[in-house]
């Protein structure tokens, strides 16, 4: 549908979009200026990896786009798309109770691990995004 194909974008309203699952090798882009931190993102086919200042913030496999990335105070929401399922995993709090959202729906909950990684997996298809929001019980 719409990969980013500058690979890092920042949108009028504030968020962040990036990733391009349609890449066949890995690209990447360092360095990312967006509201005073840094980020970098590598993606292609296989897999879609963004750090923040340098940490661990979001990684799909098989690779993913995601537009309208948006942090809040409880957590982060954004749309994902890709040509097939995927595991998500993002970086969130330390050992915290997290409730997720797919497309409104509810998709239960789970506990980030100590390291402060969520794991979530998202049904995707070609011909749709799919909104995803991830909070704080």
């Amino acid at each position: 549908m719409s990969v980013v194909t500058e690979l890092l974008r920042k949108e009028e309203d504030g968020a962040l979009s990036f990733g391009n699952y349609d890449l066949d090798k890995k690209t990447k882009l360092d360095n990312f200026e967006f509201k005073g931190d840094l980020y970098k993102v590598k993606t292609f086919q296989e897999i879609t990896k963004l750090e923040k200042n340098g940490k661990f913030f979001y990684e799909s496999v098989p690779g993913t786009t995601v537009t309208n990335l948006k942090e809040t105070a409880d957590g982060v929401e954004f749309t994902v798309e890709g040509p097939e399922d995927a595991q998500i995993t993002l970086g969130m709090e330390d050992e915290t109770e997290y409730e997720v959202l797919i497309d409104g729906a509810d998709a239960g909950s789970d506990k980030s691990n100590l390291g402060g990684k969520l794991s979530l997996s998202v049904e995707l298809d070609p011909s749709k995004q799919v909104h995803v929001v991830v909070r704080k019980k």
